[in-house]
């Protein structure tokens, strides 16, 4: 039997408080404006709220550049309304999750003024410099929003490096001192009664020695193959759990792009003292571009058996080692039912249910991105000015102006398929006007759609995505075989249905989801006398699988 902690029993509802609501009508999404909506987290069900980063930022990427980890940033509200927030949300019964940036900050930070400044500062050593090499940058890395992943400072006549976009330059790990301040922030929040970190990309704190050249055409995904994992990387994070982690009662995730589910056991294992559990890519970076120079920039659909691969290799690997979190979307995701099932409006709803069950009946703990629980849609933007997103907006320039890799109205489709920026349209709230988020034109367009998909429709409606969402999330609190049950694999290579078993102290749960428009029959040996958990139809005929159907049986 696993020893419980409180992270494997939660289910975590991610908030981008851009986009969530808006208290003071300036078109941005506030922290009084989430404390106003804490009633309908309360009512779905969900443990935990994880917040995207809420720090004083210049916002050249959506706050992931953070200026002062120990501030807030002034559109969202003040460290008192923060600290309200903080007591409104324990006082429903909820915990709270703050975004850790500490892979690198943004160049407006101090630290990064003083360490630009000079060569011989106390913060000279709080970055990653390096002397040109033949009067260019040191190496060929490539940074993830395009370009070079080196900008030139003349002030100290030498390059620092950004693994992403030149406004955030990578915090120097190697330094004791620099280790130290980071986790003077984390003390700084959890003495606050903030119940723990999401880690943004923490796998790539530990650069490799020498930082050498990656091999062959130079491109983001060979640069973060080369940095992530790094072997320092184990190191940082036990000393960071001994010096601050371990003294707080906290839930700790990962982001680590690039890692499998070995490294996610030394890092996350059930007998590790690191982190709770890693935010892991595989599932979501199916269906690549077959053209490596396009990377992500693809709008072919995931065929079902390479997402049941991804997924079950977790499941399977991580069973009784370590702990998954389980997610179809998150910021930076397209929306879960536009992308792994059918947005068209005769399937939506049923393909938003099939998407819940399938995924929330796994072993780990469930995310819940705003608005999922309301089966929201990507918004299908068919122009270039209609995106926000830097890393759109530079995949647009680089692959179609200035290399001429592919056509414009080809990457324009890409785009609406799976840019970020899909899963940062405001959460819709009603019919009203800006779907209830503002009374103001928001910061950002709202999906048109918003007056049929709305949470005052889902609420009104008990057969909605939101009551499937309560209800499964219900299921999880109560049985203890669907927190624990080890997880066990059917017809790996079917790629209709997905089907696999839950087994715990003598009872077993047989979960079976339709990912097609079709009907399909599937006989996988339900009796009369099996408990029918849950289903996204109101009738149930047994082997025979409806378009998108989903459900669960519970044989004991």
């Amino acid at each position: 039997m696993i020893n419980s902690k409180w992270f494997q029993d939660s289910v975590v509802y991610q908030i981008y408080p851009m986009s969530f609501q808006d208290s003071n009508n300036d078109g941005i999404g506030d922290l009084n404006g989430i404390a106003q909506r804490l009633p309908y987290l309360k009512k779905l069900g969900i443990d935990v709220i994880w917040l995207n980063p809420i720090y004083k930022s210049p916002n050249k990427d959506n706050g992931y550049d953070i200026a002062d980890y120990q501030n807030i940033n002034p559109e969202y509200g003040t460290l008192a309304d923060f600290d309200n927030l903080l007591k409104a949300i324990h006082q429903h019964g909820m915990k709270l999750l703050m975004d850790l940036v500490v892979n690198h900050t943004s160049d407006q930070h101090d630290w990064f003024k003083k360490s630009a400044q000079s060569r011989n500062n106390e913060y000279a050593d709080y970055y990653i410099w390096r002397d040109p090499v033949a009067g260019h940058e040191p190496n060929n890395w490539r940074a993830a929003f395009g370009g070079s992943a080196w900008t030139y400072v003349p002030e100290r006549d030498q390059y620092y490096l950004h693994l992403f976009a030149p406004g955030q330059p990578d915090l120097n790990w190697e330094n004791p001192t620099v280790r130290q301040s980071v986790f003077n922030i984390e003390r700084f929040w959890l003495d606050k009664g903030v119940d723990g970190f999401r880690m943004d990309v923490i796998n790539l704190i530990s650069k490799p020695a020498g930082l050498p050249n990656v091999q062959g055409t130079p491109t983001v995904g060979k640069t973060f193959e080369i940095v992530a994992d790094g072997h320092r990387l184990n190191e940082f994070l036990k000393q960071m759990n001994d010096e601050v982690l371990s003294h707080y009662d906290v839930m700790t995730v990962g982001e680590m792009p690039g890692s499998t589910p070995e490294d996610a056991i030394k890092y996350t294992g059930l007998q590790s003292h690191e982190l709770n559990m890693v935010f892991q890519f595989e599932h979501v970076s199916l269906s690549p571009n077959p053209d490596t120079r396009l990377d992500k920039w693809n709008d072919k659909p995931i065929k079902l058996v390479e997402l049941k691969r991804a997924l079950n290799h977790w499941q399977k690997e991580l069973d009784g080692q370590g702990w998954n979190s389980l997610y179809w979307n998150n910021h930076d995701q397209p929306r879960a039912v536009s992308r792994f099932g059918n947005d068209d409006p005769q399937y939506r709803v049923r393909a938003a249910k099939m998407l819940g069950v399938t995924l929330h009946l796994m072993q780990g703990t469930p995310f819940v991105f705003e608005g999922e629980e309301l089966g929201m849609t990507n918004v299908h933007f068919t122009k270039l000015e209609q995106y926000e997103d830097l890393e759109s907006i530079n995949a647009y320039h680089e692959l179609v102006e200035e290399k001429g890799l592919v056509e414009g109205s080809t990457m324009l489709k890409y785009l609406a398929n799976v840019s970020r920026d899909n899963a940062r349209t405001p959460m819709q709230w009603s019919a009203k006007v800006n779907a209830g988020f503002s009374q103001v034109k928001p910061w950002y367009a709202v999906n048109p759609n918003y007056q049929e998909i709305n949470a005052a429709a889902e609420l009104a409606d008990n057969t909605s995505v939101f009551y499937f969402y309560q209800k499964l999330i219900q299921l999880r609190h109560d049985h203890e075989i669907i927190r624990y049950g080890t997880f066990v694999e059917l017809d790996p290579q079917d790629n209709e249905v997905y089907a696999y078993k839950r087994n715990y102290k003598g009872k077993t749960i047989l979960v079976m989801s339709n990912f097609t428009d079709k009907s399909v029959n599937r006989d996988y040996g339900i009796k009369q006398e099996n408990k029918l958990l849950i289903s996204n139809y109101t009738d149930d005929q047994g082997t025979k699988l409806r378009p998108y159907e989903a459900k669960a049986y519970l044989f004991e």
